[in-house]
């Protein structure tokens, strides 16, 4: 999936300030830039067009991905792979539907991950973190569990799907779909308690077409279906969907 993150971002303009010294010592992968039709937040109460960086870099055991944020390979043998990583939570701007409704802040994700990849074309891996720098009861546990397979399609047509399922904790949970009983007053939305679990299953179709020698064309759509607490959520009956989608497309350079 292409989604973006403000991390990964910010990651990649690290790394690019160590310019040309660290390109000779083996910097590669591809950066991009694209648009992206998704969710305002994880609820679905609406949707909207994001213009998105994108990120694929690989530096040693270092990288730093569109998805998976920036990571240390600090075990690496046989294809299994395991160490830290750190990652952008997007927060939430509660308006227009969502008016009444507590702002989710922006925060980071910090925690670790294990991964077994034996070849290029396929991993599994899962991840396991704490979101920080939130506001009042807004951080908690949260993880995903998930699989990629990558496939050449002819005509130097590369496609690659991905299933990935996403759990959290009661507290992370409620940050994006819980309603206390002062947000139901100010919003007509029925007060609900989240409980921790599994909050989507998301399934994601991706293709890279060439255009021109280092040139490509990324596409990428996703669907999300909300599970358990995340699914009973109040907001989500009221406002939102169970059943959503993403679609995102890039155009990338690819270096080494």
């Amino acid at each position: 999936m292409l989604r973006i993150t403000r991390a990964a971002f910010a990651g990649l303009l690290g790394l690019w300030s160590v310019s040309n010294a660290a390109l000779a010592d083996g910097i590669s992968g591809e950066v991009g830039a694209g648009l992206s039709y998704q969710p305002h937040d994880p609820t679905g109460s609406r949707y909207e067009t994001r213009p998105v960086p994108y990120v694929d870099l690989d530096w040693g055991n270092v990288s730093l991905s569109t998805d998976d944020g920036l990571t240390w390979s600090a075990l690496n043998t046989h294809g299994f792979s395991a160490g830290p990583y750190i990652n952008y939570l997007q927060g939430r701007t509660s308006n227009g539907s969502l008016q009444g409704l507590r702002n989710v802040s922006d925060m980071a994700e910090i925690g670790g991950f294990v991964q077994y990849a034996p070849a290029d074309f396929w991993r599994v891996y899962a991840q396991l973190g704490q979101a920080v720098g939130g506001g009042h009861a807004q951080s908690g546990t949260l993880g995903k569990l998930g699989g990629e397979l990558g496939y050449p399609l002819g005509g130097g047509i590369i496609g690659s799907s991905g299933l990935v399922a996403h759990f959290a904790d009661a507290r992370q949970t409620n940050t994006f779909f819980g309603v206390d009983d002062h947000e139901a007053a100010a919003t007509g939305y029925r007060p609900y308690s989240a409980s921790g679990g599994f909050q989507n299953v998301t399934l994601t179709q991706s293709f890279e077409f060439p255009l021109a020698p280092h040139w490509s064309l990324l596409t990428s759509a996703s669907w999300v279906h909300l599970v358990g607490s995340a699914a009973d959520s109040s907001i989500v009956k009221q406002t939102g969907d169970v059943n959503q989608g993403q679609v995102q497309t890039a155009i990338s350079y690819k270096f080494n």
